[in-house]
């Protein structure tokens, strides 16, 4: 069994302090195999707010799988932002924008889904995805597959198809082929978990579970919350953690089980 602590949207510039030292005991008491942050670890991507979330990073467990996010991009420099986007976020969060994890049960990649050009939306590229296909090809098939991103292949009932990473449907018919098992995201704030039955893609359902934002104040409705994903073949557990301001802790809150059958990733109850 492996277990994934999958934080997103920290956006250090705008956090509640009283969150961070529970986040990280809550962390260290879990003891993952992998921690996974998928993205926004800034709010202007300013030094000060970089140098924090480095400081932040450097206090959790590891190994860890880090992405950026939209928010990790300059957004009133044009020179960094159109230039060198992720120039800070590589000096003083890390050079590897597609980081990779990989043990005798799970393996993980990181993809920057953020471009420069568009103030919230991310997107993918052909280069990318077939990168991604080629490194998970070299991979034993017994291997829980993971990608990691800011940006979601799926959403909350509710919201528009304008919200998906671009080009997430050619992007998916070939993670499709290579046998993608589970997304993490985050980007709206908001903890979700699906599948990707939107891209009607024949024998093929992965998992798709999105983070809420983990310490910032820009809450969207929903508490701050983690998710901690258990995997022990043929199932997977999605735990979410929700910040509780009055005990200041981070507690449990709802659990959901799927099963990897030929068909793919389904509710456990339904099998």
């Amino acid at each position: 069994m492996r277990s994934v602590l999958h934080l997103s949207d920290l956006h250090f510039g705008r956090v509640d302090r009283s969150s961070l030292k529970p986040l990280l005991r809550a962390a260290w008491e879990i003891g993952p195999d992998l921690v996974a942050v998928s993205g926004d670890l800034t709010q202007r991507a300013r030094r000060s707010e970089f140098r924090e979330a480095r400081s932040f990073l450097s206090s959790l467990p590891l190994p860890q799988i880090v992405v950026p996010g939209n928010h990790d991009i300059p957004l009133y420099n044009p020179v960094l932002r159109f230039l060198m986007p992720l120039k800070r976020y590589k000096r003083f969060i890390s050079g590897d924008i597609a980081p990779m994890y990989v043990d005798e049960e799970v393996a993980a990649l990181g993809v920057n889904t953020t471009r420069s050009l568009v103030a919230k939306g991310g997107r993918i590229n052909i280069t990318q995805v077939e990168s991604i296909c080629r490194h998970f090809s070299r991979l034993e098939r017994g291997q829980t597959r993971i990608i990691v991103t800011h940006h979601p292949f799926d959403l909350p009932e509710g919201y528009s198809t304008v919200n998906l990473v671009g080009r997430s449907r050619m992007a998916m018919e070939k993670f499709a082929r290579c046998g993608i098992d589970l997304f993490l995201s985050g980007h709206l704030h908001i903890t979700h978990t699906g599948n990707t039955a939107r891209y009607m893609i024949p024998g093929f359902s992965a998992l798709v579970v999105q983070a809420g934002t983990v310490t910032s104040t820009r809450g969207r409705g929903e508490l701050n919350s983690f998710n901690l994903i258990r995997i022990d073949p043929p199932g997977i557990e999605v735990e979410t953690h929700t910040w509780r301001p009055g005990a200041l802790a981070f507690a449990r809150s709802r659990s959901s089980h799927f099963m990897k059958t030929e068909k793919g990733w389904v509710p456990a109850d339904s099998i």
